[in-house]
């Protein structure tokens, strides 16, 4: 399911299509859905980081969660990269809708972090990456 297709349509503040595949921003998150096919790694996601960085800037905590509508590869060894380029992205998650994009969730999960950022639904997905940026504003509120 798409996005625009969720409960979650009527909080999107502004949508840009990219030539990956489209951003749609949240207050605290953006989703990212990549086009069929397309291959993500350090030398093709700068449009990507100009768009969050131009949304969110470089110091407000905000969270990203790849919905894999369509199939897509991604450069593992490429995370640490984006890791630094973008400080402050707090958050992160990946929902998949069928059994090869769980399978490529959770090697990406592995690579991620310590914790299971794979879901099976957008409602978990969206909730968690949330819930994570609100706790990093509250710490950096304090």
């Amino acid at each position: 399911m798409k996005i625009i297709e969720s409960e979650f349509s009527q909080h999107i503040l502004k949508s840009e299509k990219i030539s990956l595949g489209e951003i749609h921003f949240f207050n605290h998150i953006a989703v990212i859905e990549f086009k069929e096919g397309v291959h993500i790694d350090i030398h093709n996601i700068s449009e990507i980081f100009k768009k969050l960085i131009s949304y969110f800037g470089i110091s407000r905590p905000f969270g990203v969660l790849a919905n894999r509508v369509n199939s897509y590869s991604i450069n593992l060894l490429d995370i640490n990269s984006f890791k630094e380029i973008m400080n402050n992205l707090c958050a992160y998650g990946v929902v998949s809708h069928n059994s090869a994009s769980a399978m490529n969730a959770e090697i990406e999960s592995n690579f991620c972090s310590r914790e299971n950022i794979h879901f099976k639904n957008i409602s978990d997905g969206v909730n968690y990456v949330y819930s994570r940026v609100k706790t990093k504003i509250s710490v950096s509120l304090n």
